[in-house]
C-alpha cells in the first residue's frame, strides 16, 4: 500500500493489484472536481447510480465535475438495505440498456455500501464486465465496502449471497460528505472502524479508544486520521488476498453473527454495522470462552463499542437456534464446518473452525438481548 499527501490535506492511497491497481483518494471537496474524477473514465458514457436519499445532496455537485462532452446519465434507486436486490440491479441494466451504453462506459456509484455493491455488480456483468468509480458518502462505505472488489446482492437466506469480484477504477472519498451523516449511520461506520484496530492494528484500538468523542462529534482532523488508518488497513490486506482464501476473511470479524442478526430481522431493521458490532462482541466473548482473551480484553471491547453507541445485545426475539441456523449457511463455511473469525488478542485475528458447538450455543444462551 502506497500513500500520498498533497498540501490541501488530501491524501492518495493505492491498491496495488498489478494491472488493476487503483487510487484511493481521501479529502474535502472532492466531489464536483473534475481532476479527481474525470482521469478514472473510461470513455464518454457515465452512468452515475445514486439513491432517493443521496441524490437531493450530492448528485448535481457530482455531475458539476464532469465535462460538457460527456453522456451523462443516473438512475436513482430507493434507498435502505431492504432494496439490495436483483430487481434493483435490473434496473440499473435497464437504464444502461435503454441508453444505449457500450463496453467503454463507467458506472459511477454515489452512495452507502448498498448502492456501492449493487452499482459494482451491475458493472461486473454489464456487456461482460464495464468499467465503474466508487463515490462512497457514509462512513462504514468509505471505510470499507468501497474498497476491495466485493459487490452484489442479498437474498432472502443469506446476506450478499449473489455476487462477484469486480475492482472499481478509483475510489473517490469526499470527507465533506459526513457532515449530513445522521448518528445512526454514524455510529454504524464507526464498528467497522473498530474492526481494523481489533484484527490488525493494536496501536490504533487504543487511539480509537482515546478519540470516540471527536470522532462522534464529527472532527474533520479525526475522521481523516481513521478513513486513512482503516483504508491502509484493509488497502493491504486485499492486495495480500483480493480473493478471500486466506487473510482476507480476517476483515469478516463479526460478519458471521451479524449477518445473522441482519438475516433474521429483515434487511434494513438493524443497519449492517450496527449488527457487526454486536457480532464483534459476540466473537470477543467466545474468544474468552475458548482462552484466547482476557476478561479485561472483552471489556475493552464492549466499552469502545458502547463509545461508538452501538448496540451491545443481541435481538429480543433472537434464539440460539435462530444464530445457528443462518450461520450455517454462511459464505465462509468450508465442508460444513462453521468458520469463525475469532481474537487471539486485541490486535491479532484468526481464523478458527473447531469451535465446539456446546460452547458456541452456551454463549449465545448467555449473550444478553434488547
Amino acid at each position: 500500500m502506497n500513500m500520498t499527501r498533497s498540501n490541501d490535506a488530501r491524501r492518495t492511497l493505492t491498491v496495488s493489484l498489478g494491472e488493476r491497481s487503483y487510487p484511493i483518494h481521501i479529502g474535502p471537496g472532492l466531489l464536483g472536481d473534475p481532476h479527481w474524477l474525470r482521469p478514472h473514465l473510461a470513455g464518454r458514457q457515465v452512468m452515475i447510480v445514486t439513491n432517493e436519499t443521496v441524490a437531493p445532496l450530492y448528485l448535481e455537485r457530482l455531475k458539476a465535475g464532469l465535462d460538457d462532452d460527456l453522456t451523462v446519465r443516473e438512475v436513482v434507486l430507493p434507498d435502505g438495505e431492504a432494496t439490495k436486490t436483483l430487481a434493483s440491479v435490473e434496473r440499473i441494466w435497464d437504464a444502461l440498456l435503454e441508453a444505449g451504453f457500450n463496453r467503454r462506459c463507467t458506472l459511477v456509484a454515489l452512495g452507502g455500501g448498498v448502492i456501492g455493491d449493487m452499482a459494482g455488480y451491475a458493472a461486473a456483468c454489464y456487456q461482460r464486465g464495464v468499467a465503474f468509480v466508487q463515490v462512497p458518502t457514509t462512513l462504514l462505505s468509505q471505510v470499507d465496502s468501497s474498497v476491495g472488489g466485493k459487490t452484489g446482492v442479498n437474498h432472502p437466506r443469506g446476506k450478499n449471497m449473489i455476487g462477484a469480484f469486480w475492482q472499481p477504477r478509483a475510489v473517490l472519498i469526499d470527507t465533506d460528505t459526513l457532515s449530513t451523516l445522521p448518528p445512526r449511520e454514524l455510529s454504524a461506520g464507526l464498528a467497522e472502524v473498530i474492526k481494523y484496530g481489533l484484527i490488525r492494528d493494536a496501536d490504533f484500538l487504543a487511539w480509537l479508544e482515546a478519540s470516540m468523542a471527536a470522532l462522534r462529534a464529527l472532527d474533520a482532523e479525526a475522521l481523516a486520521w481513521a478513513i486513512e488508518r482503516s483504508c491502509g488497513l484493509k488497502s493491504e490486506i486485499v492486495a495480500e488476498d483480493e480473493t478471500e482464501q486466506g487473510v482476507r476473511a480476517l476483515l469478516n470479524l463479526g460478519h458471521t453473527f451479524g449477518h445473522a442478526i441482519e438475516t433474521h430481522q429483515g434487511y434494513g431493521r438493524w443497519l449492517h454495522g450496527e449488527a457487526v458490532g454486536t457480532g464483534m462482541l459476540l466473537a470477543a466473548e467466545l474468544s474468552q470462552r475458548l482462552g484466547w482473551l482476557s476478561g479485561e480484553e472483552v471489556a475493552r471491547t464492549r466499552h469502545v463499542l458502547a463509545a461508538a453507541e452501538l448496540p451491545l445485545a443481541a435481538p429480543a426475539d433472537m434464539g440460539v437456534d435462530d444464530f445457528l441456523s443462518i450461520m450455517r449457511l454462511d459464505k465462509k463455511n468450508l465442508d460444513d464446518r462453521l468458520r469463525l473469525i475469532l481474537l487471539r488478542r486485541l490486535g491479532d485475528a484468526c481464523i478458527h473452525d473447531e469451535t465446539p458447538p456446546e460452547t458456541l450455543a452456551a454463549l449465545m444462551e448467555a449473550f444478553p438481548r434488547q
